[in-house]
This record gives C-alpha cells, sequence and structure tokens, in this order.
C-alpha cells in the first residue's frame, strides 16, 4: 500500500476543492441575474418573492383585480380572488423576473404553439398585460362606455367568455393568450404560498382544507383521505399573509 505524502494529499484537496467550487460560481453567474443562488455572509438577501415591488399603474390594478374577481368570485360557497388578494400577487409577479421573461428565451422566430407547447408570446408576461389591458380599455370604453372594473358583472363575464373563446381579438397581442395567461396567474396567487402576496390570511388554504407547509404529515400517513384539521401555516411559520 503506497501512503500518502503530505504534498499529494494537499493537492488532492486542492482540486477537490476548486472542483467544489466552480458549481458555485457558475451557479452564481447563471442565476435569475440577481445574485441568485443566495451565499451566506456576503450581506445579499435572498430573493423569495415577497419584494413590495409593483408594476401595474392604478387603472391597470383596478381592472385586473376586477377579472380575477370574475375568474374566482366571492359567493355563498367560499372567498374568492378579491378576499386572498390575488391581484397583489399577480402585480409582485410581473415586476419581477418572471414578469420580464428573465430567464426564459425570448428571441424568434415566433409562431402560434400548439397548447401543449406552454407560453409562445413574443412578449413577456408584464408586456403582454400591458398591451392587452390598454385594448381591452379601449374594447369597453367604445362597446359599453366604461372601464372593465365599472361594467355590471353580466357584462363582465360576457367579455371574458368572448376572450376566452376568441370572439374578442386584440391587434397588438393574443387576446385568448391573455385570458389564458390571467387565468393561470389567477389560479396561482389564489393558492400560492401567501409570502408571494396572494391567498391572504391563507383563505385559499382554508377554502380546500389544505393545511399548509408543515415541517411533516408522518402522524397523518393512514388519514385514509379524511380531512386533517389542523390550522394552516405558510413558509412564514405563522398565520399572517404577509409582513407588508
Amino acid at each position: 500500500m503506497t501512503l500518502l505524502t503530505r504534498r499529494a494529499a494537499l493537492n488532492i484537496l486542492l482540486l477537490g476543492g476548486t472542483a467544489l467550487a466552480a458549481p458555485a460560481v457558475f451557479a452564481r453567474e447563471m442565476g435569475r441575474g440577481e445574485g441568485m443562488p443566495w451565499k451566506p455572509f456576503t450581506g445579499a438577501v435572498p430573493y423569495y418573492g415577497t419584494g413590495t415591488e409593483r408594476f401595474f399603474t392604478a387603472a391597470e390594478r383596478t381592472a385586473v383585480a376586477a377579472i380575477c374577481a370574475r375568474l374566482i368570485p366571492s359567493d355563498d360557497d367560499g372567498p374568492g380572488s378579491t378576499e386572498a388578494d390575488v391581484v397583489t400577487f399577480i402585480d409582485r409577479q410581473m415586476a419581477g423576473f418572471y414578469g420580464r421573461g428573465q430567464t426564459w428565451y425570448m428571441k424568434g422566430p415566433f409562431a402560434k404553439g400548439a397548447s401543449t407547447q406552454g407560453y409562445q408570446s413574443e412578449h413577456a408576461p408584464a408586456m403582454l398585460y400591458r398591451l392587452a389591458l390598454s385594448e381591452l380599455d379601449q374594447h369597453c370604453q367604445q362597446a359599453h362606455g366604461a372601464g372593465f372594473a365599472e361594467l355590471p358583472v353580466a357584462d363582465q363575464d360576457a367579455i371574458l367568455a368572448a376572450l376566452d373563446d376568441e370572439e374578442l381579438t386584440f391587434e397588438s397581442v393574443s387576446a385568448k393568450t391573455f385570458f389564458d395567461l390571467i387565468l393561470e396567474n389567477t389560479i396561482e396567487g389564489f393558492f400560492a404560498d401567501p409570502i408571494y402576496g396572494g391567498n391572504r390570511d391563507m383563505v385559499g388554504w382554508r377554502y380546500v382544507g389544505f393545511p399548509g407547509v408543515r415541517y411533516d404529515y408522518r402522524d397523518f400517513v393512514n388519514h385514509n383521505g379524511s380531512p386533517i384539521q389542523l390550522e394552516p401555516v405558510s413558509l412564514t411559520g405563522g398565520p399572517g399573509w404577509s409582513r407588508n
């Protein structure tokens, strides 16, 4: 058996350290463009979606809130998007890397893809919202004399149905793509962890009986589908929806 010399041992440690360090270096360079992933003791706070940035104008925010309120309405069965403050979730998402399409390939050529191919617009989500909301307001003003949020519920539902059925189209963006995106974002905001701005007071989780992101559920492995009677807990560890 050949014994390692001190020099050989140091060389192995140095080479191993370099190999282990390289992925971390590449990860910092190839992250989301905002210093991710986070390194301890560097003075940088990790980004986890709770920024106070805003994207929507006051008028856009009002329109988005009204659309969300019809997609998941509040009724006798339970709370809806309004109680969950879904508009804040969407606003923060549009202000962040998701809204900018920062981690996506956003160069041409652009073509209408199949429904299984995911997001295909040439515009990042935030710009898609901005352009679509502008055209939606123009349509509502011309056809009804008021913005979407000021219309009767029946008219709002008819407009959303027309977007979904591709009976109402826009010039600058796909109205159907916009409808599909805001529907998806509304559902995400209603059920996502409150740390991201929606699901206020965990109303979405309470509605479906989800106990939240607890440490584990080993005590309930054999619950056989019966409800788990536990107060929901968010990533913040408490019932509060957000510090903001």
